[in-house]
């Protein structure tokens, strides 16, 4: 099977948009999103992607009236499968939720965890985006055909960071990447970090060649000029940067991630009812739209079970990957 067969399929997953109508935001008492005590958990370290969606989201919650008092703590490790555990162990606590995306489903393949996702209980996709190419403001390397070019020539000496472990999508579009580049998956120097906090210093240190991360996470040092934007992994260039696409630079791959919410197993129907009616409420609310676009999100809102469905099929289409590039 070509290696485009199952990223095709990838693809696709990560394009259906499939939600409910839009609910009328207002009053949490009013509605019966308000759920005191609640917690979110991210599991990695503060600055990355699922530390940014979930101070994003419980302050959209609380502005708009939804709930209050949402308590966001942070429990990193082996890619996010720390907090996996923790929140599986939490059976029936309907008051927890965790943070999480494409990168939780790889970590779960590459660490051999026993706990995973399908342990829990899904509340709901919520955002989709690209990953990025940057290097500091002192790199050698002003282009993507620079970086390319210097990369095929010597893979081992270029290391390329991620806020992911092995398996996540910051390890996943740079592997693709090297792929489409001629330079096979077992030659590439990829260093992983625990979050995209973690990330940017070693890119600004000069510790990494070049990193991958989210879009939304370093939008405020690019346009501060402290990282240089070189592509942009999806298949269109991202409105208001200055960057190619992966296939504007000649490599026939590109590459989207996703970010949801799940819960611990063992919630009562109306546990599960109430968790998914508040983010559904989020969802609908004027101050979620506008994080969506301040932070250059694309809106993938997929609720309860299909977000489930939704999943299930990710966990398939991960390990194809994974198997095909030899990882």
């Amino acid at each position: 099977m070509r290696l485009r067969t199952p990223l095709a399929l990838l693809g696709a997953a990560l394009l259906v948009l499939v939600g409910p109508p839009l609910l009328t935001s207002g009053s949490g008492a009013g509605t019966g999103t308000q759920i005191p005590g609640l917690r979110f958990m991210v599991p990695n370290t503060p600055g990355g992607g699922y530390d940014i969606t979930a101070r994003t989201a419980a302050k959209n919650a609380e502005d708009a009236g939804l709930t209050s008092d949402i308590e966001v703590f942070n429990l990193p490790g082996a890619g996010g499968t720390v907090g996996l555990t923790r929140l599986v162990g939490e059976h029936g606590n309907g008051r927890l939720a965790m943070s999480m995306g494409l990168g939780v489903v790889g970590a779960v393949h590459t660490n051999k965890t026993p706990k995973t996702l399908a342990d829990t209980t899904p509340i709901a996709r919520l955002t989709m985006e690209q990953d990025i190419v940057v290097v500091g403001r002192d790199s050698p390397y002003q282009t993507i055909q620079e970086l390319l070019a210097a990369w095929r020539k010597d893979p081992g000496r270029l290391p390329v960071g991620g806020g992911s472990s092995p398996g996540g999508p910051d390890h996943l579009a740079p592997m693709l990447m090297a792929r489409a580049a001629g330079i096979a998956p077992k030659d590439v120097n990829y260093v992983p970090f625990d979050g995209g906090g973690e990330l940017l210093a070693s890119i600004l240190g000069n510790k990494v060649a070049f990193g991958v991360s989210g879009v939304g996470e370093y939008l405020d040092q690019i346009k501060a000029g402290e990282l240089r934007l070189l592509a942009v992994t999806g298949a269109e260039r991202v409105p208001g940067l200055d960057a190619p696409t992966l296939r504007e630079a000649g490599l026939d791959t590109e590459f989207i991630n996703w970010r949801g919410i799940v819960a611990p197993p063992g919630l009562t129907d109306a546990e599960r009812d109430k968790l998914v009616g508040l983010v559904t409420e989020l969802h609908a609310s004027k101050e979620w739209r506008e994080s969506l676009k301040t932070h250059g999100w694309n809106d993938a809102f997929l609720p309860g079970e299909e977000f489930g469905t939704f999943l299930t099929a990710q966990d398939k289409q991960v390990g194809t990957v994974l198997k095909e590039l030899g990882l």
